[in-house]
C-alpha cells in the first residue's frame, strides 16, 4: 500500500488573526465594515452603513435600554471602522482621543480615623452634631448617636461599657465641640441581645444549619434500622 501525503487542516484561532475593536459584535461585523470602506459610491456606501446599523442593533438588544442608543450604535460603527469611514451619518464621527481619556480620581479620605472600632461615618455624623445649635434636637441626635456607638463599642469589644465612656468618646472625637448634656439616659441593653461583627451571623447560622441536618439524618437513619 502506498502512502498518501495527508493534508492537514490548520486551525486559525482567533488570538492569530487582526484584533477586532469591538469584540461583542464578532467579526463577521468587522468584515462587513471592512467590506463598506471599499465601496466607492457614495450612496451606496451611505445605505450599507444603514444596513450594518441594523445588523449591529440586533446582535446587541441591550442597547435599547439606554437613552440615545442609536447615537451609541453609530459611534461604534465608526469605532469598528478605526475612524476612517467617510459616511453621511446622523451623527458626527467621535474623536480617537474620546476613547482613551481617563476617568476623573476619586477623591478619597485620607485622614487617620481617630478611632478604628467606630469607624469613619461616626466621625462624619459628629462634625455634623457639631454644627447644630443647642437645643432639645441636637441632645435627641446625641443621645441617638451614644446607642449606636455603644453597639459597635459591643460588637469589637466582648465586654460592657459604661455610658460614661461613650459620652466621653463623642467629646473626644468631636475636639470637644460637643458637650454631652448632663442627665443624658441611655436606653437598656436586653439580655438576649446579640452583637457580632459582620459575617459572624451567617457563619453561625450556616453551622447551625449544619447540626439540624446532622441530626435529621440519623433520626431517619434509625427509623429504617
Amino acid at each position: 500500500m502506498e502512502n498518501k501525503d495527508i493534508d492537514t487542516c490548520k486551525l486559525l484561532y482567533n488570538t492569530e488573526r487582526v484584533r477586532l475593536y469591538i469584540p461583542e459584535y464578532g467579526r463577521n461585523v468587522q468584515k462587513m465594515v471592512n467590506y463598506l470602506k471599499t465601496v466607492e459610491d457614495r450612496q451606496k456606501r451611505n445605505e450599507q452603513a444603514r444596513a450594518i446599523i441594523k445588523v449591529m442593533e440586533i446582535l446587541n438588544p441591550s442597547v435599547h435600554l439606554e437613552e440615545d442608543f442609536e447615537h451609541k450604535l453609530w459611534d461604534h460603527l465608526f469605532i469598528i471602522s478605526g475612524f476612517d469611514l467617510d459616511i453621511d451619518a446622523p451623527y458626527p464621527m467621535p474623536s480617537p482621543e474620546s476613547l482613551v481619556t481617563k476617568p476623573e480620581p476619586v477623591p478619597v479620605n485620607t485622614r487617620p480615623i481617630k478611632a478604628i472600632h467606630y469607624g469613619r461615618n461616626i466621625e462624619s455624623i459628629i462634625d455634623l452634631i457639631a454644627q447644630k445649635e443647642d437645643g432639645d434636637v441636637k441632645t435627641e441626635m446625641i443621645r441617638q448617636l451614644a446607642i449606636y456607638m455603644r453597639q459597635q463599642y459591643l460588637i469589637w469589644n466582648k465586654d460592657t461599657v459604661a455610658d460614661a465612656t461613650i459620652f466621653q468618646d463623642i467629646e473626644k472625637l468631636s475636639d470637644y465641640r460637643i458637650k454631652v448634656p448632663e442627665g443624658i439616659q441611655l436606653t437598656r441593653i436586653d439580655n438576649a441581645a446579640v452583637f457580632a461583627r459582620p459575617g459572624q451571623n451567617q457563619q453561625k447560622g450556616k453551622q447551625q444549619n449544619n447540626r439540624f441536618k446532622n441530626n435529621n439524618n440519623r433520626v431517619r437513619n434509625k427509623q429504617h434500622k
